[in-house]
């Protein structure tokens, strides 16, 4: 579903009759439009961070995985994560919006931030990855740059912020 106007100016009338569930069975289940939108974050987020686990936990180098995990972003068939990353698209908004989805968004960027510095050690140590004084610092930085860079080719609708930005970590982290 597209969310041309954001999630706040997104009716709830709008929002059922684009997905053909009646109300009285929305509100079984949801008890607002927010709540709604805290599941709908919870489930992004959780499975973000499964398939995350899943780059995290394959038997390469560090620096290979990580590679991997930002060549995803760079895109596919889904898109890159200019289209279709929910942080990128929803993050301004609804930290303005909901308190409740504020902080599921957070906490997934946390929990990603982590797994980074988790592959920034571990690179260091089997030395594919150059070491970092800081590496949780670096993680938050490394992935503000890249959520920085999506937003950007979200705006320009040019693919080249994210490029600069795999050429850029590869040239910074990788040894």
């Amino acid at each position: 579903m597209c969310l041309p106007s954001g999630f706040g100016g997104l009716g709830l009338t709008e929002l059922l009759t684009a997905s053909g569930v009646p109300k009285g069975s929305f509100y079984y289940y949801f008890a607002s439009k927010e709540a709604f939108g805290c599941a709908m974050l919870t489930a992004y987020v959780s499975d973000y961070l499964a398939a995350l686990d899943t780059i995290v936990a394959r038997p390469q180098t560090a620096a290979q995985r990580m590679d991997d995990f930002f060549s995803a972003a760079l895109g596919g068939e889904a898109g890159s994560m200019a289209d279709r990353c929910l942080v990128v698209k929803l993050a301004a908004e609804i930290s303005d919006l909901s308190e409740d989805m504020r902080q599921i968004l957070d906490g997934g960027v946390n929990s990603v931030r982590e797994r980074l510095a988790g592959l920034l050690r571990e690179g260091s140590g089997d030395g594919s990855i150059t070491l970092q004084a800081d590496p949780d610092a670096a993680a938050a930085l490394l992935y503000a740059q890249w959520l920085g860079a999506a937003v950007i080719a979200k705006l320009s609708r040019n693919p080249e912020p994210l490029q600069q930005a795999m050429a850029d970590t590869r040239r910074r982290f990788f040894s």
